[in-house]
């Protein structure tokens, strides 16, 4: 189910499908079914529930939380193809926007603001200088 399904015109072959055999020339349907509905990743949560466990709570934790098994993929996808075909418009997310965005480089400052900066370090510079001067007129 993608942009072909939606009756886009997209130039495609078979061969660039799952389940593609070089060897044969042919398409494997239920190859090909089988990663429409998700079995792919229903195998590789099998996978890593057997081999690393912790690893397998990080990736699947959303999954977990609504009580999702390797088993119970295929029927999700076809639920969620339903409900897509049922109604195919995109929904807005339901999240509120952040309240303040982060900054990772300093805000630029104005010609006047660059200007005091300027003047402030030469004023430190020179006062600085001046000290020197003073130690160097008592040492002689």
């Amino acid at each position: 189910m993608g942009a072909l399904d939606g009756g886009l015109d997209i130039p495609h072959s078979d061969m660039r499908f799952a389940g593609f055999s070089k060897d044969g020339k042919q398409l494997d349907p239920e190859v090909h079914r089988k990663y429409i509905y998700g079995g792919h990743v229903a195998i590789y949560m099998r996978n890593l529930m057997e081999d690393e466990p912790e690893k397998y709570h990080t990736h699947f934790s959303e999954y977990i939380k609504r009580r999702i098994e390797a088993d119970d993929m295929e029927e999700l996808y076809k639920k969620v193809h339903a409900a897509i075909h049922v109604d195919p418009t995109a929904k807005k997310s339901e999240k509120e926007p952040p309240k303040e965005h982060k900054r990772y480089n300093l805000k630029r400052l104005t010609y006047e603001e660059r200007k005091a900066r300027l003047i402030e370090r030469l004023n430190v510079l020179n006062s600085a200088a001046g000290v020197d001067d003073d130690d160097k007129d008592d040492d002689e």
